[in-house]
């Protein structure tokens, strides 16, 4: 890696369907490296960071994520994450990380029990993690989601845990930036639309910052992500 080019890894499992958004995402909009990780392979090949993207993973048989944890390269990402390595899992990622343990929590069915496929608003809570850098607390962010099973939910003492620490990262809110039920597309504890682990380099999240990176696709919100992300990782490394 040169000191402002860095090398994204995006796993490719059986049934991803958003690999090709974060590839595109990451290599062509946001100008760096990308290459594609097949599931099977236990090498990260070099990765600064990992994408772990948006899909049904197995076909989601027995729930969501639980066979893509046992990948061989599950391996390689989890004993990355505990280095210290950046890991982003966008909805089925984001589902994938929780069955390994490497975020707290689990993503239940939707309250309404339908896939949502939309735009959405979500609210970044602090602009003090690698996550959301490029942000300011409070900001509002129009990102689509497309899942059956975003309804975030944790025990009492987990949700109190992740809050306290500023583990929250993201939640739903309306256009003045308010967390309502109505603003709430699935159901989740306290709106949650993101959240990351204690140690800061592991992030899952529901809606989709890869599929708005671009003016043309609705919203070019999502490139907000991606550069606190890239900011924070060349700034580590230089």
């Amino acid at each position: 890696m040169s000191a402002s080019r860095l090398k994204f890894g995006v796993v490719v499992f059986p049934g991803s369907n958003c690999d090709h958004d974060a590839y595109h995402a990451a290599k062509h909009v946001m100008g760096h490296d990308a290459e594609f990780l097949w599931h099977k392979e236990p090498d990260l090949k070099g990765s600064d960071i990992i994408i772990l993207p948006g899909g049904f993973s197995y076909g989601d048989y027995l729930r969501t994520g639980a066979i893509a944890r046992f990948s061989p390269i599950m391996n390689e990402v989890t004993a990355f994450a505990k280095r210290g390595g950046v890991v982003i899992g966008i909805c089925n990622g984001f589902q994938i990380l929780c069955e390994s343990g490497l975020l707290p929590g689990v993503l239940l069915r939707n309250r309404s029990l339908l896939f949502s496929c939309k735009h959405v608003l979500i609210r970044a809570e602090h602009s003090s993690s690698r996550f959301t850098g490029a942000m300011s607390a409070g900001d509002i962010l129009n990102i689509p989601i497309a899942h059956g099973e975003g309804n975030y939910f944790a025990d009492p003492d987990t949700i109190r845990r992740i809050e306290d620490n500023g583990q929250v990262l993201f939640r739903y809110c309306d256009a003045y930036g308010e967390v309502t039920e109505a603003a709430n597309p699935n159901g989740s504890v306290n709106g949650i639309a993101g959240i990351m682990n204690a140690e800061g380099n592991v992030m899952g999240m529901m809606p989709h910052p890869e599929r708005a990176c671009e003016a043309s696709l609705g919203s070019a919100d999502g490139r907000k992500v991606f550069e606190s992300l890239i900011d924070s990782v060349v700034t580590q490394t230089m």
